[in-house]
């Protein structure tokens, strides 16, 4: 399975919205470098006011290029980066890979999936209803979380926009994405 980096984003301050830029670079156990949500704990501020140690499972939020798509036959106009996320990609299910999935971006850089974005109410400040369009029930009533995933960096790199992406899935028995 392989896809490919759409775009990426970065912001040095506590922002919703990343501006893309052509690169950014990946930092082993920390993140992307000049990102806000940098750092071996947990960057997030909702977190940091639970319990500051954490460890940071955030580093790197990723979006499937196609959910923007979704949102455009719902009435909203979004863009890489304007809901977050540092790396948006095109060409696969990410919300279908299994926790500890590798994902190897560009030519260095591999990032470990460690779960679901937890969306929150911010995204409505961005664009009023779109929580509702990350956020669903399958047939039992359980909550479906669309809004990306993220992961940790195991070996840093440089990655630009148009980079390929290989997925190297876990061993067996896989277990699903929760949120992080």
């Amino acid at each position: 399975m392989s896809g490919v980096v759409a775009a990426v984003s970065r912001s040095e301050e506590y922002t919703f919205t990343k501006p893309t830029v052509d690169s950014i670079t990946l930092l082993a156990g920390l993140g992307v470098e000049d990102d806000i949500h940098q750092g071996v704990t947990v960057k997030h501020r909702s977190r940091v006011r639970r319990d500051p140690s954490q460890p940071n499972l955030r580093q790197v939020h990723l979006i499937h290029q196609e959910l923007f798509d979704d949102f455009r036959a719902a009435g909203f106009t979004v863009g890489p980066g304007q809901i977050g996320e540092n790396v948006t990609t095109s060409g696969i299910d990410l919300l279908g890979l299994p926790t500890g999935t590798l994902l190897h971006l560009g030519a260095e850089a591999v990032v470990e999936v460690t779960g679901l974005r937890n969306p929150c109410a911010q995204i409505d400040n961005f664009a009023t209803g779109l929580l509702k369009q990350v956020l669903g029930k399958d047939d039992a009533g359980n909550v479906i979380r669309k809004a990306g995933i993220m992961s940790v960096v195991l070996i840093g790199g440089i990655v630009h926009t148009g980079d390929q992406i290989r997925v190297e899935l876990p061993a067996q028995p896989h277990q699903p994405l929760q949120p992080v």
